[in-house]
């Protein structure tokens, strides 16, 4: 597994929208009752029966009263819906940001980890020089070279004895210049190793704060899409109850009612063809799944941008990219089909900031894989979901901060980012 460690600490996210912060604050009031709202409503909604609307129609103020409540109704379904979507999209980006957070620490951990062990390498090879030095002096003052100078009667030995003296005395000047090299190095791993350990302590809360956002997130995805699946489940009933007591013409409402089934049966089938048609698609496309068990997520596109530094650049109407990027690009048609690349569980689906929509696969042992800028509406599948490798779960868009069709395609390991083209290739997959 590849984990860039230089050039990966330049920056933070790469997708980070400046209008939108990122926190594992506490959530506002306003956030917290909506949440409350959402996934556990504060009563049971007491929806009319067809018995309801048949015995409506048999008097016209019932039938008034019983119309307009079925149009409150529907108004509030669509009122929920819009409001578990914004939760979602909220509890996203805070998820997103607590995510960013940690990538910052993880960086910034990393790097003073390597400083630190690069400083105690220096300290090491100064102090291995100090000793020679200190042994080439013992060896060369075995007798007293000062003694022995004023006793020379020659001028030819007491040349040679200046010599030497000289000789020792910068080699003093410099085993005195290395140790001092040595000790400054020490004390500098020392104090890197000092701030490593803090910036890895607040690593781990930030790992904590990211992984309790994202169940947040997770969770009010969920709430979102069951509300949304109540909502159009029952707004089919509601609004053929409502079509029934408009209806002067017809006197009961057993073939309203018979339509409605009739509806979800068409639907349902049209969901099986759609799944079958995928499946038919992926079979013909001969998916190419490694005996690692992973296949290219986007086949036919190609590397549009890749893993590491990068000049930050303003796409207008949108925001500021980040300077390091977290991800391999690749580019292809919006509409194009985006597969699993390996088998997991959707962890997340949904609006996430400066990702657009986001879609999020656990593999299981500390590995994830992520989707963003997907095509509004694109999404194949659900939080909380089984997928199998090579499984059709979204299609290409260019939502977010995006400046074309593309999806940006992550791998996580243990939380922390890693550039997924040697990631793929170890499995042997190449991307592009």
């Amino acid at each position: 597994m590849s984990r860039t460690t230089g050039a990966r600490f330049a920056s933070a996210l790469s997708l980070r929208k400046t209008r939108i912060q990122w926190g594992v604050a506490a959530f506002s009031v306003f956030a917290l009752a909506m949440g409350m709202f959402v996934s556990s409503p504060a009563y049971a909604v007491d929806y009319p029966s067809w018995g309801d609307v048949q015995n409506a129609k048999a008097n016209e103020s019932a039938k008034n009263a019983q119309v307009a409540n079925i149009q409150s109704l529907i108004a509030n379904l669509q009122t929920e819906v819009t409001a578990a979507r914004a939760l979602a999209e909220q509890r996203g980006g805070e998820f997103l940001d607590a995510q960013a957070k940690f990538d910052t620490a993880d960086q910034r951990s990393q790097q003073l980890e390597a400083q630190a062990a690069a400083s105690q390498a220096k300290a090491d090879q100064a102090t291995t020089q100090a000793g020679r030095l200190a042994a080439q002096l013992y060896r060369s003052g075995g007798s007293d070279l000062s003694v022995n100078l004023l006793m020379e009667k020659s001028s030819a030995g007491a040349d040679e004895l200046l010599a030497k003296l000289g000789s020792m005395s910068k080699l003093v000047q410099r085993s005195s210049d290395i140790y001092e090299t040595a000790l400054a190095a020490k004390n500098e791993a020392q104090s890197l190793s000092d701030q490593a350990v803090i910036a890895t302590t607040e690593r781990e809360k930030l790992r904590v704060a990211a992984q309790a956002a994202m169940q947040a997130a997770t969770d009010a995805s969920a709430a979102a899409d069951a509300k949304l699946a109540e909502s159009q489940s029952q707004s089919m009933i509601l609004s053929a109850q409502l079509a029934a007591l408009q209806d002067t013409t017809a006197t009961t409402v057993s073939g309203y009612e018979a339509g409605v089934a009739e509806r979800a049966r068409l639907e349902l089938i049209a969901r099986q063809e759609a799944a079958a048609a995928a499946a038919a698609e992926a079979a013909a496309r001969g998916v190419s799944i490694s005996d690692a068990g992973w296949t290219n997520p986007v086949p036919n596109a190609y590397i549009s941008d890749t893993y590491g530094p990068r000049t930050n650049f303003y796409i207008p109407g949108v925001g500021w990219t980040g300077s390091f990027h977290n991800a391999t690009d690749l580019a292809a048609g919006c509409g194009s089909p985006v597969y699993a690349a390996s088998s997991g569980t959707v962890t997340y689906a949904g609006g996430a900031s400066g990702y657009g929509n986001l879609l999020v696969i656990n593999h299981g042992g500390g590995v994830s894989s992520a989707y963003g800028h997907l095509q509004t509406g694109g999404f194949a599948v659900s939080t909380g979901q089984w997928v199998t490798v090579g499984q059709l779960v979204a299609r290409v868009g260019a939502t977010g901060l995006a400046t074309g069709c593309h999806t940006h395609f992550e791998i996580r390991i243990g939380g922390g980012t890693t550039d997924p083209q040697p990631f793929m290739s170890d499995r042997g997959v190449w991307l592009g």
